[in-house]
Parts: C-alpha cells; structure tokens; sequence
C-alpha cells in the first residue's frame, strides 16, 4: 500500500462544519493522530501515514476548510483555536472513545496542536505530542516578551531573524489579496515551487485542491495570530510527554524559537534533521521511525528519555542508521561509539567478526538504541552486495555511510610489488568505490537524503617517498569524493573526505612495509607505533570531526593540527611540502 489507498473515510460533524476523516491499520492498536499545516491537507501525511500503519491504528483529517472537509460561514471568526480545538475532540471522541491518542502535527497543524494539549478540557485524551515545525503560539508571544524587556544584542538578533522568517505572516493579514494570489498563479505554480525550492518529490501532491485549502486557511493566521501573541496564556504547559522534532533547514521558523521549551513541556524529547519545512514529504522513513519510537515508549509506560543521547551532537542523529567499516578498531571504533552516544542505530562492519560484535555490543550499552555486527571483506564486490542487501532488507536504507575501513603500506616504489599495489588499492578505493556505489545507489533512490563519509589521510595530499601505494591510494578516495559531492548535492546527500594525520591506533602496529624481510618488518611497525604513540592523537577525535563534518555537511576535513598544516602547505606552499617528501622517515 502506498499514500492513503485503502482508507476507511468517515464524515465528522461539529460545530456547523463536516471534516473528512481517513484511518488506516488495525483499529484495536494504538491510535495515532495526524494534523497537517498550511496550505495543506491530510495527504500531506500519506507517506508518513502508510508506514505508520504497519504498527498503529493512524487517522488523517482534513482542517475545516481544507481538502474534503467543508468551511465554516462565515470565513472570518471560524478559525479560532477554540473552534479547531472542538474539531479535534469530535474527531478523537470518534475514531477512538475508550483511549488516548498520540498526536502529530506539522506546521499549522502543530501550532494548533500545541493548544490541544495545553488546554485542560483534553487531558487525559492525548497520550503523547510530537511537533515539527510549528511552534505554540502563547510559548511564541512569551518568547517574543522576554526579548522586548530584555534586548540584549543576541535577543535582538533572534527577534530580528526570526522576523524575517515570518515574512508570509504580514501578508496572510492583508485582505483579500492572499486569496487573490493562491486562485491564482501562486496556487498554479505552488507545486513546481516545492519542488524546486523544498526538493518535494513530484508524486501528485499538492492535491488539486490546494488554491482554496489556501484561500480557506489565511483566516488560520488572521483569527489567531495577533490575539494570541499579544495576550499569551500564562498556563500553556504540556500535559501529555512532548517530542520536538525541529528541521535546521526550515525557511520560516528559527531553532532558537524553541529556547526554553522545557519549562512549557516539562516532559520533552528534542530531535533535530538536517531537512527543510516540509519533512512530512522529503523525510517520512526517519519521522515515522521517530514517532513510532516515541509512541511505543509512552504506550509501553517507558519515559522516551530515559536513556537519552549524550553529547555534542546528542540530537542529531537519534533513530538514524550509521554503518561503519573498520569498525572492530581504531578510529572506525571510535566513530561507532560516537554515534552510538548520539542516538544513532548502528551497524558495525569489519573483517574481524569478534571486533565488530565487540564493538555492537558495547554500542548498545552507550546509547544506541540498535546494533548489528556483520563480517566482510569490503574488497570484495560480491560480499558487499550481499551485506548491501542484507542491510537494506533487515535494517532499512542507511543514513550516514563511514567508508573507513583501510591497511598501510609503506615502502619505495620500485620495492613495492604488483601484489603490495593490488592489495591496497582493494581495500582503501575499491572498499570505498563498493561502499560508495551500492549503499551510496541505496540512499538516492530513496530520496530523502544522508550521508557518506570517506576516510582519506593527510597522506592524500601529502607526497611522501616511504608511502607512494598508500598516498596514491588515499588521494583517489579524495578525488573520488570531491566527484561524489558534486553528483550527489542535487539529491541531498552529503560526502566529506576525512583526513587525520599521526593518530595512535593500531594500523601502525599491523602496516606492511614493502622490500624488507619479517624480521626488519616487525621492528618497523614497533618502532612506528612507538612514534604514534608518542603523538598519542587519540581516534575519539576523529570520530567527533566525522560527526561534525556530517551535521555541518563539510567537504573535506584535516583533523590532526599537522594535517591542516599540510592542507594549508599543499594550497600556498606546494615547493616546501614537495621539498618535506623528499627527508628519510624516522624508522
């Protein structure tokens, strides 16, 4: 089933209105509510709703005057939040009377949401509130007081910016022309508009009804807007558990809006997308893996908080799916943890399958909701074929990609063998081309986004003479990720090339070295390991540069000080870093 066929629809009537209202799934498990926003209607949420369906009982309506649903007369005054409000208990008391429901909003459809369940004549009909990008219009008037008593130059900052967000709002107020505008080309153009600016899929929404939904629901804005932020209500606290869901791309509301919100939602669970406004369209795979988080730990009795992400990027990446390669070890190990502490699902991939469960296991027990160890050879073609699949059939489409598992090699050229050549070639770019083609196919078909992450070196762009097969190979997967970001930006898929430098892990202790005999060898990789352990760079730092170049969608990261050294050389200083190449390594 896709989007809303096979929907039971039924007619609701209250207050001199009749809204349209479709359920899907069984009707005897938990009830989710879906409340869409402005200018939209309940397909808005199909692709939201059809994944949903598979766990829970979910119900779709149309707002008065949107979609299916008829206008109240006359327009002006028949939008208030009171009247919005009888509507959502009409349509609960008839889709589920014996039970609270869990309530979804996005946009208008969280704005009103937000007085559903401040409001004491709902209590004990909600059982959970999730909102995305809508916030309550009374926490949003005391937002704006706090900042008009106290105008610090950071407050004024944030009035002035997110001012400029609400641009749409002043017009909203103006008569008639909004309707004029939305009868007319804007309401033509409104599709090709999304779909160029929000990159919304062309898949039959907006439905043709959209000129009047919008028409219809400026009375939204004109009934509710100026009232309420200048007399916020001063008991708008939460009394069901709320989960914020915030887009850090979103075009009209600001992330610092929701500064505060826990003294207005005592019980609340922040989540964070890199994603723009309309996420019910662009990201439904990650909103209904969160919702449905989220309502089964309040169903289940079970705070949804109760073992929250820690750290820097704590809401980031709750409820995503991060595969890792090189896992078992070092700084893949180190970045699964990372991820792990930050909410992330994870699956830990590398050739060592007592590594990897080691590394899934604990995983687990630092925050990751789900861990998966797998074994293989990632250069191998057939082998990661099947772990693509297997992946994606098992787990879901991965979010984030971290390319890192890799082998050193050092040695002149003329002692470095055709083997020695195929042997790191294999594993540090054919590993990276299989991860990238087959997992890197998988996200672009899905459509909505994620990540690659390819681990380079500072070798990469660093000539050495004691590293010819290792640098070449390095600076291919550079190369290779340049090419990559820039074919995959229009599908909003990020590539980074990470680049540390000497960091102690233990690829020194188990790096070849070309033209010796296995006595020489092993002195060598003990005395480079005593070297990096001497500069005792940790690996945890790399892995917070790899979550970093995720959340700010960088291209290619220096880690180590001695590799931002190097990149800076390599741009102004090319003569010196060539002249540095030519010095005997310290073996």
């Amino acid at each position: 089933m896709t989007g809303l066929d096979g929907a039971r629809v039924r007619r609701v009537r209250t207050g001199g209105v009749e809204l349209c209202v479709a359920e899907l799934g069984d009707e005897t498990r938990p009830t989710v509510v879906l409340v869409h926003g402005y200018p939209d209607s309940k397909e808005v949420w199909s692709e939201v709703a059809a994944r949903l369906a598979e766990r829970f009982h979910v119900v779709l309506y149309d707002v008065r005057g949107h979609g299916a649903s008829t206008a109240p007369q006359p327009l002006r005054g028949g939008f208030t939040l009171e009247k919005l409000t009888d509507d959502f208990l009409a349509v609960v008391d008839a889709v589920s009377p014996d039970r609270p429901v869990h309530l979804v909003g996005h946009d208008w459809g969280s704005v009103q949401s937000w007085e559903f369940v401040t409001v004491a004549r709902t209590e004990g009909r909600i059982a959970s509130f999730t909102s995305m990008s809508g916030p309550s219009l009374d926490h949003f008037g005391h937002w704006i007081k706090q900042r008009t008593k106290r105008p610090t130059p950071r407050r004024v900052g944030q009035l002035l910016g997110q001012g400029a967000k609400s641009w749409y709002v002043y017009l909203l107020h103006t008569p008639v022309l909004p309707e004029l505008a939305w009868r007319g080309p804007l309401g033509k153009r409104w599709p090709k508009i999304l779909q160029r600016v929000e990159k919304v899929p062309a898949d039959g929404y907006p439905t043709p009804s959209l000129p009047s939904d919008a028409a219809h629901g400026a009375w939204l804005y004109r009934d509710n807007v100026r009232a309420r932020l200048g007399r916020p209500r001063e008991d708008a606290y939460a009394h069901a558990p709320v989960q914020l869901i915030t887009p850090l791309g979103d075009a009209f509301l600001s992330e610092r809006l929701y500064d505060g919100l826990e003294q207005w939602a005592p019980q609340l669970v922040r989540r964070t997308l890199p994603a723009k406004h309309w996420v019910p369209r662009t990201r439904p795979d990650q909103l209904a893996s969160w919702i449905t988080d989220f309502v089964q730990a309040n169903e289940d009795g079970v705070p949804a908080n109760d073992k929250p992400a820690t750290g820097r990027y704590a809401h980031r990446f709750g409820g995503q799916l991060v595969l890792v390669t090189g896992a078992g070890s070092g700084i893949g190990r180190a970045t699964a943890y990372a991820f792990a502490e930050a909410g992330a699902r994870l699956v830990a991939v590398d050739l060592d399958a007592e590594a990897a469960a080691r590394t899934a296991e604990m995983a687990r027990l630092i925050g990751s909701p789900a861990s998966w160890a797998e074994t293989v050879d990632v250069s191998d073609e057939q082998a990661m074929e099947k772990l693509a699949e297997k992946v994606a059939t098992e787990y879901g489409v991965v979010d984030v990609l971290v390319n890192n598992a890799g082998i050193g090699l050092s040695g002149s050229f003329f002692d470095t063998t055709a083997e020695d050549w195929r042997k790191v070639l294999d594993v540090n770019l054919w590993g990276v081309i299989h991860g990238c083609r087959l997992f890197g196919k998988q996200m672009a078909e899905r459509g909505q986004g994620g990540h690659i992450v390819n681990t380079a070196s500072a070798a990469a762009y660093q000539p050495s003479k004691a590293l010819p097969a290792y640098s070449t190979s390095k600076a291919a997967v550079l190369m290779l990720s340049e090419c990559l970001r820039a074919e995959l930006a229009g599908r909003g898929i990020g590539v980074s090339a990470i680049c540390p430098g000497f960091v102690n892990t233990n690829i020194t202790s188990t790096a070849r070295f070309a033209g010796v005999d296995a006595t020489e060898e092993k002195r060598r990789q003990k005395r480079t390991a005593r070297l990096y352990g001497l500069r005792n760079y940790p690996p945890e730092k790399v892995a917070d540069a790899i979550l970093r170049a995720v959340v700010r969608n960088e291209a290619v990261v220096p880690v180590t000080p001695e590799a931002r050294g190097a990149h800076l050389m390599s741009r102004f200083a090319p003569r010196a870093l060539r002249a540095i190449a030519r010095l005997e390594p310290p073996l």
